[in-house]
């Protein structure tokens, strides 16, 4: 992410951003999962391949396939809904 940041190129930072994206919405689900997903077997083994296709270096990566299908029609569809919910909570605190 370092190098992404600090290259003149912009197309390695939206590509790492989409992964820190899908990335950290992958930890909040597995936050509230956990207990459960534990018991399964080879679930980890499952998670590390889900991360490594994530930042696969490929048109196809999972981070962007993601993304594109999933995350931003769900945000496009309710980004004033959390804008306002943002806006409320920082207002409180």
């Amino acid at each position: 992410s370092i190098k992404a940041i600090e290259s003149s190129s912009k197309e390695d930072d939206t590509t790492w951003l989409t992964y820190w994206v899908v990335y950290g919405i992958f930890s909040v689900a597995e936050f509230f999962s956990d207990t459960f997903l534990y018991w399964f077997p080879f679930y980890y083994a499952g998670k590390c391949l889900f991360l490594m296709w994530c930042m696969a270096p490929v048109s196809w990566n999972g981070s962007q396939v993601l993304y594109q299908n999933v995350i931003r029609p769900w945000f496009l569809k309710h980004h004033r809904t959390v804008d306002n919910v943002l806006g409320n909570l920082s207002t409180k605190a």
